[in-house]
């Protein structure tokens, strides 16, 4: 089972790596095209916390610090993934909701992992 969550975080943190760092480095203006309803602003702040979001589900483990972080950084994760999929679903775009689905999933998994199942 512990295998199995290292798997997951891994997936996940890799995922929303390149998430975070897509939204953060992309100008304004595509930023804007993509998401009208979205300020820029609250793209990035969203950005930042994917960044974060994937260390903290990596980090404390690896080092075994703090390791209460990432059960807390699944969960933050899952409270985004929320967000996406009720951002997505509003502009009726089913490709990206499944996604979030699936990413919202395995955060929950993780979340519940590290906390109840196999905390560190």
């Amino acid at each position: 089972m512990n295998v199995t969550l290292w798997v997951v975080q891994i997936v996940l943190a890799l995922a929303f790596l390149v998430s975070g760092i897509t939204k953060a480095i992309r100008p304004s203006e595509k930023l804007r095209a993509g998401f009208p309803e979205l300020p820029p602003s609250v793209i990035r702040l969203v950005a930042v916390a994917e960044i974060l979001g994937a260390l903290g589900l990596i980090l404390p483990g690896a080092i075994r610090v703090a390791t209460v972080l990432t059960p807390l950084a699944a969960t933050g994760l899952a409270i985004i993934m929320i967000g996406a999929v009720v951002t997505h679903g509003r502009r009726h775009e089913s490709r990206p909701v499944i996604v979030n689905v699936v990413l919202l999933a395995l955060t929950v998994v993780v979340a519940v992992g590290r906390f109840w199942l196999l905390p560190r």
